[in-house]
């Protein structure tokens, strides 16, 4: 496809270059034209942000920089067959038979982002179709990359090249299930906002050398019918917390009972090391028995080990995007070996890999990230026949863009005939909650979901945030974090 991007030409920034070889090497041909504002953001923002990449960057290159535009320096395309507007200027010149213009809670151009992120969250991402005045996509990202203004806009528009390229490959879009927003606030408040952004950063600066942050752990118990996904809370039996090894937090359980035996698999982090190991205990019918011990550990992050039976065969896809790969691990010997057996995507950046087997296929679901975008809220899937692939991309992708309803957050569930999955609800940060969502539509060409029910961390669960849901006959599992001074792993080895 050939596109034209319409950028400010006295807001040249390195996104721009970002957005054009992210849609070039979707395969499209990219030309920048240069149109004037109808409203200009002021001068003193780049101060702002040159402030926030010394105080809360570390000096490092951002996606908000501003660049020479000769450094962008691409013609107008030619016979162009889609205008992406990233202007607030009215439409104009619009020959081509698409003309698509990003909104932030409803208003167009830099300006109009920077208003909206002032308002104190991520902004909804609309696309107006400029012909027919219709929205024809809409996405919420998440905010876990987005330190400060600048962080916030340069995940904003790595997120709004995200839903462009979803709207150009032909495939009709899912349904939009996410409502739009309006709040703004006068860029005036932008210097206040950006203060009190650095003070809050070195206020966690000193809690992350106090505490262990985050600290996860386990929550366990026996129960019968009245289950998270009954009671769509955390009431009914009391939840037990799996007690950690020195130093290190626990997350992502993932219970499995094989050859007779049965262990609950999860991501242990060793805060002294900084990299995660997926690690297990064995369960008995009052509980765990033994010791925690590794059973995967890898040059790189390991987390989510998510467990799924097929052909006989114990498999294991932990979470690796650092890799860029999704990789398969057989079990040679229950509970502690494991070998690694296939690469099922490779040169993607795909969290938490989740499969279900529905109508015949098998479909892996996963939350991608490119560029300085958010790591959960854009929902992929892919489809094989088989568990060993290969995996095709969905016709769709990326299904989601919604911080919200995109992330695992442990297996599917059949229940009355109908397939559900529990999500991670990052709205208010990252892990911080969960919903569980009904899969309406699935095939390889057609996704739908719907938000159910919402289910956040109470006081029947000595923990703070929410993101995991397994279960395993009557041995229910979440997971959640508190507040951990490190003293106190020195002096009670807990």
């Amino acid at each position: 496809m050939i596109i034209e991007l319409r950028c400010d030409p006295k807001r040249p920034r390195a996104w721009i270059a970002d957005a054009v070889r992210s849609l070039q090497g979707a395969g499209h041909s990219v030309g920048l034209r240069w149109v004037e504002a109808a409203t200009s953001t002021p001068r003193s923002i780049d101060w702002l942000f040159a402030l926030e990449k010394r105080a809360l960057h570390g000096g490092q290159a951002s996606a908000v920089d501003s660049v020479e535009r000769s450094a962008l320096a691409a013609a107008p395309a030619n016979a162009a067959e889609i205008v992406i507007d990233f202007t607030d200027a009215p439409a104009r010149d619009a020959a081509a038979p698409s003309y698509l213009r990003p909104l932030y809670n409803g208003q167009a151009g830099e300006l109009g982002a920077l208003t909206a992120l002032l308002a104190g969250d991520m902004p909804v991402i609309e696309l107006r179709n400029e012909i027919s005045g219709e929205i024809v996509d809409r996405g919420h990202p998440s905010s876990e990359v987005a330190s400060g203004l600048s962080g916030g806009l340069a995940s904003l528009m790595a997120r709004t090249i995200t839903l462009i390229k979803a709207n150009l490959n032909g495939a009709p879009r899912p349904p939009i299930h996410i409502q739009p927003q309006t709040a703004h606030r006068d860029i005036d408040a932008a210097a206040c906002v950006v203060l009190g952004g650095i003070a809050r950063h070195l206020l966690r600066k000193v809690y992350r050398f106090l505490c262990y942050a985050p600290q996860w752990h386990v929550g366990w118990r026996f129960t019968d019918d009245a289950d998270v996904w009954q009671t769509h809370d955390l009431t009914g039996a009391p939840w037990k917390r799996l007690k950690e090894r020195p130093h290190r937090f626990a997350a992502d359980p993932f219970p499995v009972s094989w050859q007779g035996r049965t262990a609950v698999f999860f991501e242990e982090l060793d805060h002294r090391v900084g990299k995660g190991i997926i690690s297990a205990i064995e369960f008995n019918e009052q509980g765990p028995v033994g010791d925690i011990f590794t059973v995967l550990d890898e040059p790189w992050h390991l987390s989510y080990p998510f467990l799924i039976e097929d052909g006989g065969e114990l498999w294991m896809i932990p979470e690796c995007s650092a890799t860029n790969e999704v990789i398969l691990y057989r079990c040679k010997r229950f509970p502690d070996q494991w070998e690694r057996h296939a690469t099922l995507l490779s040169g993607v950046e795909l969290s938490d890999a989740t499969v279900t087997q529905h109508d015949g296929r098998y479909y892996l679901f996963g939350v991608t990230r490119e560029g300085s975008g958010g790591y959960s809220d854009t929902l992929s899937i892919y489809h094989a026949d088989s568990l060993t692939g290969p995996w095709l991309p969905h016709a769709q992708n990326p299904v989601l863009l919604d911080r919200a309803n995109a992330r695992p957050a442990g297996h599917f569930v059949m229940r009355d005939g109908r397939l559900w999955r529990p999500v991670q609800d990052c709205t208010h940060g990252y892990g911080a909650a969960m919903a569980l969502v009904e899969i309406i539509e699935l095939s390889p060409t057609r996704f739908e979901q719907i938000r159910r029910h919402h289910v956040t961390p109470s006081s029947h669960w000595p923990g703070r945030k929410l993101h995991t849901l397994n279960r395993l006959g009557r041995l229910e599992l979440i997971d959640g974090t508190r507040i951990q001074p490190k003293i106190f792993s020195y002096l009670f080895k807990s």
